[in-house]
């Protein structure tokens, strides 16, 4: 999993820290290859992904701001870097907070511009955790510039940021 900074372990973390049980459903917005969905699987979950360009089988096609899923549809959902390259955070949390079944649970870690939590309060969520995980964004920023890896690169305001980890409850 090197898509995202922490790859398996912190999104371990993640699931741990939103207490999820196996046989919860949850939906990947922005999944990319897959790492994570093959992961939530292989932990018992009832793991979907969507990406605007699947790279993965286990990846369906679709825009996190407009899921093709009905409103309450799953337990959870996880996104890790996607919200930001969406270009409209605000939307992906209210796309995400539809999607949720009351009481579900949002695990979301991405690059800050704008601080998440007061966006996430506004679309109907309770903050149950929230982290700063820059030092690691940059530790694993820098390693994929050092490797020039294109993949897990995407074009960032030249402005100062964060990287927040945010888990967070649908009211």
């Amino acid at each position: 999993m090197k898509c995202h900074p922490g790859g398996e372990t912190h999104t371990r973390r993640m699931l741990a820290l939103a207490a999820l049980s196996p046989g919860a459903s949850v939906l990947d917005l922005g999944a990319g290859a897959g790492e994570s969905v093959r992961l939530l699987r292989e932990l018992g979950f009832m793991a979907r992904g969507l990406d605007i360009e699947p790279r993965s089988p286990l990846v369906e096609t679709g825009d996190l701001l407009c899921a093709p899923f009905p409103d309450e549809s799953f337990d959870a959902v996880l996104s890790q870097c996607a919200f930001f390259v969406s270009g409209d955070v605000p939307g992906a949390l209210r796309e995400a907070k539809r999607l949720l079944k009351s009481g579900g649970r949002l695990l979301l870690s991405d690059v800050e511009f704008t601080p998440l939590r007061p966006l996430a309060e506004a679309a109907g969520f309770t903050i149950l955790h929230d982290e700063d995980m820059t030092a690691l964004w940059r530790e694993y920023y820098l390693e994929a510039l050092w490797r020039d890896e294109d993949a897990c690169r995407c074009e960032l305001p030249r402005r100062k940021c964060c990287y927040r980890m945010l888990i967070a409850e649908r009211r």
